[in-house]
């Protein structure tokens, strides 16, 4: 058990179109005894918007919330969306390294936030606090075939003087977590390449081949499921991938899923505590393929037996013409 209490900041996404995500989250995390309290009256955190229009503005509403932490007592807090996590980094960055912004920043607020929370991704949590001992001592079930691509997204580890976690080039925490779990993981060239972000919209056709591309290398490094850690990048990669079948004459079907409904999976969670049902491209084939360790143990080991038995091949001597007389 984790000897420390968090805080959870959901975020408006998560209370949304990802509720799968807080679902999955909430319940591995109770999975790893991990102690989490969500702040009262917490609002949004300004997210991608907010800094576009001033970026005073978008601390405050990032240091509102880390200021509610404060207030019960926490100094770390939880939190899934990495959109949500980079505006309370942005702001504590901010306000730690300039007096002047951060004076500028508590006159907005009806309480002052002092800079004594940090945020942390679930990820870094899980990895870093956690352990991966723990998510290992944890698994109760196999996903056999299953081989799944980390992907990371373009915020969740950079910039890395503000992210201050993992390799901003080439991150491993996902790979390891869900390796721990038993999952193979595939190495996979595009884990930080844009899949559009929040232009899905607004400039549909780049999305369409950020998304193709990503989805493509999936593919190309042996994955049939991506797992993700982002609301946004879980939307595109699986809301859209009829979109990008449709547009980019490609027939994707790969599922995307949230890291930790991979992880409930293996826990013996069921689909629907986890929100399975609310993948656009079915997951059914994962779930479907789900035993429990001692059932892939006797398959491994009738295997080992059945290999033993098969004859060795002789091996054939290659037959030596004699020398001819010179």
């Amino acid at each position: 058990m984790v000897d420390q209490k968090y805080a959870y900041y959901a975020g408006c996404s998560l209370e949304g179109t990802a509720s799968e995500y807080d679902a999955s989250m909430r319940a591995v995390l109770k999975e790893l005894d991990v102690n989490f309290r969500e702040p009262d009256d917490w609002s949004c955190c300004g997210s991608t918007p907010a800094h576009t229009v001033n970026h005073v503005f978008a601390a405050a509403l990032a240091a509102r919330n880390l200021a509610l932490v404060e207030k019960i007592g926490l100094n770390t807090i939880i939190t899934p969306c990495p959109s949500c996590m980079m505006a309370f980094k942005k702001a504590q960055y901010g306000m730690t390294k300039s007096e002047s912004f951060k004076n500028e920043v508590n006159e907005l607020l009806d309480e002052p936030y002092e800079c004594s929370v940090e945020s942390k991704s679930a990820l870094q949590v899980i990895y870093e606090d956690i352990g991966l001992d723990a998510v290992s001592r944890r698994v109760t079930h196999a996903l056999p075939g299953l081989k799944a691509a980390p992907y990371y997204g373009c915020i969740l580890n950079r910039p890395p003087e503000v992210a201050k976690f993992d390799d901003p080039e080439n991150p491993i925490s996902m790979d390891k977590i869900l390796s721990s779990a038993g999952v193979e993981v595939s190495d996979f060239a595009f884990k930080l390449e844009c899949c559009g972000a929040a232009f899905g919209v607004a400039k549909r056709g780049m999305v369409n081949q950020l998304t193709y591309k990503v989805l493509s290398m999936a593919l190309d490094s042996g994955a049939n499921c991506i797992a993700v850690a982002c609301p946004l990048c879980q939307q595109n990669l699986d809301l859209r991938q009829g979109q990008v079948n449709s547009t980019m004459g490609s027939g994707f079907n790969i599922p995307i899923l949230y890291f930790t409904q991979i992880l409930g999976l293996t826990y013996g969670l069921s689909p629907k505590v986890l929100g399975m049902e609310k993948l656009i491209v079915s997951a059914d084939r994962i779930i479907r393929s789900r035993i429990t360790v001692e059932e892939q143990k006797k398959i491994k080991e009738a295997e080992a037996q059945a290999n033993a038995k098969k004859p060795e091949k002789k091996a054939v001597k290659e037959e030596t013409k004699p020398e001819e007389n010179e």
